[in-house]
């Protein structure tokens, strides 16, 4: 069987704990991998190399960083297909979704790539006689990413490129349930000719977690991952000094109003809702359709949700593959079991469903519920799976009034056809990132992601400019120098004499 042990200082790591985890095809069900899980002193050690590559990257030329990050680019680039296959294999999703994956990662490597004007700082002359006043930003020291399952390559890749750009080096602790990318990613960084050391990827559970917020040499900690998960690190990592970006969860809405084109409508919700299984913290989990639209736009999503073709990842006829684990498929499942008691009309169950030849895999087929309540559990929870509600609204303002009361704010998005009632939504939407005709807001690399309310803890958004925020602290500097005419007698600088 294989074993994925860790990466640190440049080579692998074999672990030493005697802990392992298994590491599941979700298309099959069977276990293919085992993963080595760090000690609280594997933790120390990794952290120690981190620390002593700190002393010399951190004073490296912005110019040695970029040549890095440009080979790395190339690196990736080139072996897409390869951390895709790994992404498939581990966690699930088709191959074609994987490889969007990768991409968006190589955003933020190539916004990496252009550290050295994301680094400028200000200056102001003449502030006072002869003094000058210039503000720099300069890297933390060692740093920590906790990423999660569903996206195992893209957001270790929203986190570290520009950890590192900035001058920082970096400890990734990726999700126990789909190692084998992040590995390749560490492997890739170091070939490009990232110095050892600066890049290490630790795998664990709590265990690791725990130890890393709680250590004295860790200067900021960047998490993904569930709401309850991110209070935890925010809380615990804030009260041992450390600064945090904490990316929770979310119950994305998608407001359909009367005058919007409801085929371009049922496009967005089944590829915002279906897409990559419902793993991921912007899909579009909830429609409002405000007004008579309700009937007519069920259907047509009704009709678009039964042709999507669920299958192996590998497969490249499959556009939907299975859920991470069993324990989550059944998770997802019993909400959509117990959504009619709640008072919703199940249009599609897609419990039960298996793919022939893969019996055993972790399957789920797409769900669509109608009529959905907002004290049901169906709406409350996140429940990352194939699964979509619907809420009726009577009128714009109502619809509103039902999304800003949720308790996350993550992303949403509106459709329409009328500026006006665009331009007020946007504005009066209590989310962090919002779509206008399109069903899933993800920013590009040089604007920043992240929610608001529960769906964020800590005060920067990840990547972009805040990206680069989070990863430096600011310093002032105050000079003042003597003018030459002023220099001691006798001593020659140079300089023509002013009489």
């Amino acid at each position: 069987m294989k074993t994925v042990n860790h990466w640190i200082g440049g080579k692998t790591v074999e672990g030493a704990s005697g802990n392992y985890g298994p590491v599941t095809d979700p298309a099959t069900g069977e276990v293919t991998t085992r993963v080595a899980l760090a000690s609280a002193a594997e933790v120390d050690a990794a952290v120690a190399v981190a620390k002593e590559a700190f002393l010399s990257w951190g004073q490296s030329s912005l110019a040695a960083r970029t040549k890095v990050l440009f080979a790395y680019r190339a690196l990736l680039d080139a072996n897409r297909d390869a951390i895709a296959e790994l992404i498939v294999a581990e966690h699930g999703k088709v191959h074609s979704d994987a490889l969007g994956e990768v991409a968006r990662g190589l955003e933020i490597v190539e916004l990496a790539c252009g550290i050295t004007t994301q680094l400028k700082g200000e200056l102001s002359t003449s502030v006072s006689n002869r003094v000058d006043v210039a503000a720099i930003r300069q890297p933390l020291g060692v740093v920590a990413g906790i990423t999660p399952f569903n996206f195992p390559a893209m957001v270790p890749m929203w986190m570290f490129p520009l950890a590192v750009a900035t001058g920082n080096t970096f400890v990734l602790k990726p999700s126990e349930k789909d190692p084998s990318a992040a590995n390749k990613l560490a492997e890739l960084a170091t070939e490009a000719g990232l110095p050892d050391g600066v890049l290490n990827v630790l795998h664990g559970d709590k265990v690791a977690v725990d130890a890393l917020l709680a250590h004295p040499d860790v200067a900021a900690v960047s998490f993904v991952g569930s709401t309850p998960i991110a209070r935890h690190i925010h809380t615990t990592a804030s009260a041992n000094g450390k600064r945090v970006q904490a990316l929770g969860g979310a119950k994305n809405h998608m407001l359909v109003l009367p005058d919007a084109d409801l085929d371009a409508a049922a496009d967005a919700a089944v590829s915002a809702a279906y897409g990559s299984a419902g793993e991921r913290c912007m899909a579009i989990s909830a429609v409002v359709a405000v007004g008579a639209i309700g009937d007519e736009l069920v259907q047509k999503i009704r009709e678009r949700a039964e042709k999507i073709k669920i299958g192996p990842g590998n497969d490249p006829t499959s556009e939907m593959g299975p859920l991470i684990t069993a324990a989550h498929r059944d998770k997802v499942a019993s909400y959509v079991h117990g959504a009619a008691a709640q008072g919703a009309e199940v249009v599609l169950d897609g419990t039960g469903y298996t793919v022939e030849g893969h019996e055993n895999g972790h399957w789920i087929g797409l769900s669509l519920l109608d009529r959905v309540s907002t004290d049901s559990d169906a709406y409350r929870d996140e429940i990352f799976g194939p699964v979509l509600c619907v809420l009726r609204a009577d009128t714009y303002e109502e619809g509103v009034a039902l999304i800003n009361a949720s308790p996350f704010g993550n992303g949403t998005a509106i459709f329409t056809r009328d500026g006006g009632a665009a331009r007020r939504f946007q504005l009066e939407i209590q989310a962090g990132m919002v779509g206008v005709n399109v069903p899933i807001p993800v920013p590009v690399g040089y604007h920043s992601f992240g929610g608001w309310k529960d769906s964020l803890f800590g005060d920067h958004h990840i990547y972009g400019n805040d990206g680069v925020h989070f990863y430096t602290r600011g310093k002032v500097v105050t000079t003042r120098w003597p003018d030459p005419s002023e220099a001691p007698s006798g001593v020659d600088l140079g300089f023509p004499r002013n009489h």
